[in-house]
């Protein structure tokens, strides 16, 4: 198998053009673009003059590119609020970018994905209700990043905690 050559940039325009076409396939967030950026080869004070160019033309946005990524998330990950927060939060995004994402996001909807899930995963669930059965399940939902009082409520796990 051949090696790809690693593309390496010296010129700051190069540099701009290649990252605009890279942020205008999808959004990007910073810390996306700037490891792309130094991958190419480029130096620190390069990197900083494109970064900042990139955001004055409008090809980063910090808030639009959390509220894609919520969005594509919880409806195709199906991915809860927590989980989504901690993704965005690895990312370096901002707690203001953070909070507007999750404003975007219906409770409502959190519950019908969870419902659809459970109906999924566990579709006996309703007549096959073992203790341990309901702690496997709200591990699973857990982990998919939903809050846990609504993973209870969903699962009638309240009483028994």
């Amino acid at each position: 198998m051949e090696e790809k050559k690693k593309i390496k940039i010296t010129d700051v325009n190069i540099g701009l053009q290649k990252a605009e076409k890279y942020c205008a396939y999808q959004e990007r967030c910073q810390k996306e673009v700037r490891n792309k950026l130094y991958e190419w080869g480029l130096y620190s004070s390069d990197v900083e003059k494109i970064i900042s160019q990139l955001i004055a033309d409008n090809f980063l946005n910090e808030e639009r590119f959390a509220k894609a990524f919520a969005g594509g998330k919880f409806r195709i990950k199906k991915w809860g609020k927590i989980k989504i927060k901690n993704e965005l939060q690895k990312k370096n995004i901002s707690v203001y970018s953070i909070k507007k994402a999750l404003q975007q996001l219906d409770d409502n909807d959190s519950k019908k994905n969870l419902k659809k899930m459970l109906d999924k995963k566990y579709p006996d669930f309703a007549k096959n209700k073992s203790k341990t059965e309901k702690y496997k399940a709200a591990r699973y939902f857990l982990g998919k990043g939903y809050e846990s009082e609504m993973v209870w409520k969903m699962l009638n796990i309240e009483s028994e905690k």
